[in-house]
């Protein structure tokens, strides 16, 4: 069983973990349970480094918010209850989720860790949520999981990347945030796979020339 000093050790290093994305005292001493005064004593030795303003508050805008927004949103929750079903603790689970969001989706990112945070307290009712407000579905016609009002039957009109990809041939916004990646180019492939073919065929030829022919002083001795 790990000890006291093993289960605090583990806390401090989440706490890292959520300062070094961006989080707010608030949100760190909600995810850990460290006090506010040793949040900031540990992490935020230069005052005007703490991260200020109103937290965001996350049913009302999501509602809101434009297709683009509430794709991100989205994909971080999604990942975020994907990680909670595989055993993860709620704050690993977020502080997991976010960093796989900044890899995947295409800088600057919508969705800051504050906002995560909140949108999975709201998903899951836990830290400053009372109940759950949203949950994840599953779009009929694309399979793609989005995130939705609780109760929210799922359909295509309501999918926030159905609507993605109906807009993505004339929206340059959309094109920049999710760019195509050129495919491969055939031609080099088929000229690979001719000069491996024929290397293998020339080797193959040249081992049964060796083989067959006699050497000549063998020749003679006979």
């Amino acid at each position: 069983m790990p000890t006291r000093a093993d289960r605090h050790l583990r806390t401090v290093r989440l706490a890292k973990d959520c300062a070094e994305l961006g989080a707010r005292v608030r949100t760190i001493h909600s995810i850990t349970g460290l006090p506010s005064r040793e949040i900031q004593r540990m992490f935020f030795n230069d005052p005007q480094s703490i991260p200020r303003g109103r937290p965001p508050d996350s049913p009302e805008w999501y509602h809101s918010a434009n297709l683009l927004f509430r794709t991100d949103a989205s994909i971080v929750v999604a990942i975020y209850r994907r990680l909670r079903h595989a055993g993860f603790s709620p704050g690993e689970a977020l502080v997991g989720a976010y960093r796989h969001y900044r890899v995947v989706c295409q800088a600057p990112h919508r969705i800051s860790f504050d906002r995560a945070f909140d949108l999975a307290s709201h998903t899951d009712g836990i830290w400053i949520a009372k109940s759950p407000s949203f949950a994840i579905v599953t779009c009929p016609s694309c399979a793609s999981e989005f995130l939705a009002a609780l109760g929210t039957v799922p359909t295509a009109d309501t999918c926030p990347f159905c609507k993605l990809v109906q807009r993505y041939g004339t929206d340059p916004r959309v094109q920049t945030s999710f760019p195509t990646h050129p495919l491969p180019d055939p031609t080099a492939f088929q000229q690979g796979m001719s000069m491996l073919l024929w290397k293998n065929t020339g080797e193959a030829d040249g081992d049964s020339l060796v083989t067959s022919t006699p050497i000549p002083g063998d020749a003679k001795e006979t």
